[in-house]
């Protein structure tokens, strides 16, 4: 198993592909991309690789420690993001080999499904109560929300009641759906503490990133303050960027991403982590197909995964899909809102290289988009 190349494919909407390949010609495939810094991510993979050349592609561990340890400054997204993706092929090419998903090899099943949930409403959310319809005629059982528009940090409660009766609107159409506000780190504390208190009666599946990652000293404050459940982690990186937030208490959902944090193993570690503080994982994911591929092989080995986020119909994604790049995607056909179990080898998605070779000549130039408040201030986006 031991590697021979490592090829990169930039892709529409705004993927990165990885596609290991070893010396008896498996080949395994990762997601290795932050959102708008695709060829930041790019070079560092080929910073890494060739580190990586000759190395089995079944010593997944060793990689890790060379590639996170090695390189002695640690951390940050472009870094870990890197490492995921090589790691994510390096499982793919080891499930492979032995004729097992991954779950499998990181302990076996836990349950035959998951639930998945699906973005209704855009960057700035609007006619939430028909989007939700959709999505509720499309068998999900769950959706999530973008909670405000560009906010600062004390800012008109015009603003916050216009958040208050999107999610109103949903709960008409639907007593029981799922709804997950995103407050996605626009939302300061103070704002914060008053949004939180007026969706309490909307009985929420969690209020995400209600502030930023770098203030999660507030997550506890705002845990005193609301019953609503506390998401978080999309932000962070490995293990030690959750140890803080877990033994400071405050959240009850964690978010890793498994295309940022680390890769497979480490989010299955930073999974084990949060089960000893009773909270729940829900992996970030509003990527391409790899990507999900890789979640959901942790989701399946893991006790306290509950929710999976996925990118179909998700807004970044207009006019690409990520069934495209699939032969199989058939595995991503959801039933009343959950994926059922993969069982073909590896991440179990069988890529269409031919359809990922013709997009790579396309590309993209994909960058997040820069908001300002009315006096011209830079915001959160």
């Amino acid at each position: 198993m031991k590697i021979r190349s490592i090829e990169l494919f930039k892709v529409p909407p705004r993927w990165l592909f990885l596609k290991m390949t070893t010396e008896s010609g498996i080949v395994g495939w990762g997601e290795p991309v932050v959102e708008g810094k695709a060829d930041s991510v790019a070079a560092c993979v080929k910073e890494l690789a060739a580190q990586l050349i000759g190395h089995s592609a079944g010593d997944i561990e060793d990689a890790f420690q060379m590639m996170y340890r090695g390189g002695f400054y640690r951390g940050g997204p472009i870094m870990t993001s890197a490492i995921s993706g090589i790691e994510q092929a390096m499982w793919d090419i080891k499930g492979k080999y032995y004729n097992a998903p991954v779950y499998v090899l990181l302990g076996g099943k836990v349950r035959d499904r998951i639930q998945v949930y699906r973005w209704i409403g855009g960057d700035h959310p609007r006619d939430t109560a028909n989007a939700v319809k959709e999505a509720i005629a499309q068998g999900y059982r769950a959706i999530k929300m973008n909670g405000t528009d560009e906010l600062r940090w004390i800012d008109s409660y015009d603003k916050l009641d216009a958040t208050v009766e999107r999610v109103a609107a949903i709960r008409e159409v639907d007593k029981n759906i799922g709804i997950a506000v995103d407050f996605h780190g626009r939302v300061h504390k103070t704002m914060a503490k008053v949004l939180m208190h007026k969706l309490e009666p909307y009985n929420l599946l969690f209020v995400e990133e209600p502030v930023l990652c770098e203030n999660e000293d507030e997550f506890l404050e705002l845990s005193r303050t609301s019953h609503i459940p506390i998401a978080t982690g999309e932000r962070n990186f490995t293990r030690w960027g959750f140890k803080r937030m877990l033994t400071r208490g405050g959240v009850d959902v964690i978010q890793p991403d498994v295309s940022h944090c680390g890769g497979i193993l480490e989010t299955r570690k930073i999974a084990a982590m949060a089960e000893a503080f009773d909270v729940a994982v829900a992996p970030h994911c509003p990527l391409g197909p790899i990507a999900l591929a890789a979640c959901l092989q942790v989701d399946f080995c893991t006790p306290n995964a509950f929710l999976q986020e996925q990118s179909a119909g998700i807004h970044y994604n207009a006019g690409y899909d990520l069934l495209n790049y699939l032969k199989n995607p058939q595995i991503f056909q959801y039933r009343n809102g959950y994926c059922d179990l993969l069982k073909g080898p590896g991440l179990g998605v069988e890529v269409d290289e031919d359809y990922v070779c013709r997009m790579a000549a396309e590309g993209h130039d994909w960058h997040n988009p820069i908001w300002r408040d009315s006096d011209g201030a830079v915001a959160e986006w």
